[in-house]
């Protein structure tokens, strides 16, 4: 039941899933573009969120290969590149019961080629906007991180909760796999000892035929004599 060649998935829900990451990432690079030509700045709620315009992050989160974004940038290029291409296989051989997981693979897809437009054609930096209070201090972003943070989130709380493989199964169709599943693993288990019991069958009625064909033998060279 469980035992599948890896092929594609492709149907109307992934179209519908690329559209979905073509319209997140838009709306990132749309956001950024007006950012820059309008100058937005606004208070959103006061000392937890507010946008400002003109923030350029050389890094990553947390400014991370910030200090030298001659050398950062094009790491972070390359890697997100390579992870790209992961998302990518992930998105198109994932199984089509693996809805939740798709959507947010979808959706980081969207915040990582957001991100990278900005790192191939804005010199060294990400264009940031949006300030929100962590770790003690307001820290930018833009909707390619949102979309990053939401995807990963969806995709946690799925491998944990409501996949068939889920570590803590609560839908029933995740408990209904498991259940499935542990029952094919014990069958398979049960196989050997299923193959041991016919061998020995076999060899108990071979020894059967071997001692009726001896005493039909022996009957007949008593009748003989």
């Amino acid at each position: 039941m469980f035992k599948s060649k890896l092929k594609p998935v492709f149907g109307i829900k992934s179209i519908i899933l690329i559209g979905v990451s073509v319209f997140l990432v838009a709306a990132d690079l749309v956001t950024k573009y007006l950012e820059e030509r309008f100058a937005w700045n606004a208070v959103i709620i006061p000392g937890f969120a507010e946008i400002e315009s003109g923030h350029r992050n050389p890094g990553c989160a947390f400014s991370f290969l910030a200090d030298n974004p001659n050398v950062g940038q094009p790491i972070l290029i390359t890697l997100t590149i390579l992870l790209l291409f992961v998302l990518i296989f992930g998105f198109v051989f994932l199984p089509k019961r693996a809805t939740v997981l798709r959507t947010s693979v979808s959706i980081v897809i969207a915040g990582a080629i957001g991100n990278l437009v900005d790192r191939i054609f804005i010199p060294f930096a990400v264009r940031d906007w949006f300030g929100l209070w962590m770790f003690g201090n307001m820290t930018y972003c833009n909707l390619a991180d949102f979309w990053i943070v939401i995807g990963v989130a969806l995709a946690v709380i799925d491998l944990l909760f409501l996949n068939d493989w889920a570590v803590f199964p609560l839908t029933k169709n995740a408990k209904e796999a498991q259940a499935a599943r542990k029952a094919e693993e014990e069958f398979n288990k049960s196989k050997p000892n299923v193959a041991e019991e016919v061998e020995n069958s076999a060899v108990e009625e071979s020894n059967l035929n071997n001692f009726t064909e001896n005493n039909d033998n022996v009957l007949d060279k008593e009748e003989k004599q």
